[in-house]
């Protein structure tokens, strides 16, 4: 089995400008990080909280979610209705399983690097706002954080899913004890 290097070595991405593609490349790996981790999890340990913190389910969630927001401010838009709503339900304590989540955050960032492509190279130093305080940044700085806050996310993914996948191990090692297996 070949293992590919991380995405950021693997060289330009198609359409997307040089400025740019650290973004595209973060992207790029936070999908593929998160469908290695979230691969073959059950519904409950997509939704299992460890120690109260946050689950694969809300993280999975979250990305798809600040990603369209930070999309819809580097456009230069407010948020909608819809996309305020998504966002009150991210924190919703249990969901679908891993599949409608990770093909949700797919099609995100499918849409994310498509936004690469189009954003002229001219534009990234627009100002722009983000939300009701109407705190300053710029196109480049919204792209750029949808990227940087992907991968935080990612990394929660992963390091949450091997804690809920060593609490299922741990689990039925006790369960085989008590039952003297």
């Amino acid at each position: 089995m070949t293992i590919e290097p991380e995405v950021w070595l693997r060289g330009p991405v198609e359409g997307v400008p040089a400025e740019l593609l650290p973004a595209a490349h973060a992207l790029l790996q936070t999908l593929e990080d998160v469908e290695h981790a979230a691969a073959g999890l059950t519904r409950d340990q997509v939704w299992r909280t460890p120690g109260g913190a946050p689950s694969v389910g809300f993280h999975l969630r979250h990305l798809d979610g600040s990603t369209d927001r930070l999309l819809t401010y580097a456009r230069g838009e407010r948020l909608s209705a819809d996309q305020k709503a998504a966002l009150a339900g991210e924190q919703a304590p249990s969901g679908p399983d891993a599949g409608p989540l990770l093909a949700n955050l797919r099609s995100r960032i499918a849409t994310a690097l498509d936004v690469l492509r189009a954003t002229p190279v001219s534009a990234i130093y627009e100002a722009r706002t983000v939300g009701r305080a109407s705190l300053p940044t710029t196109v480049i700085g919204l792209l750029f954080h949808a990227a940087e806050h992907s991968q935080r996310h990612a990394g929660q993914v992963v390091t949450t899913a091997r804690i809920v996948r060593g609490l299922e191990a741990s689990d039925g090692a006790a369960e085989r004890s008590e039952s003297g297996a």
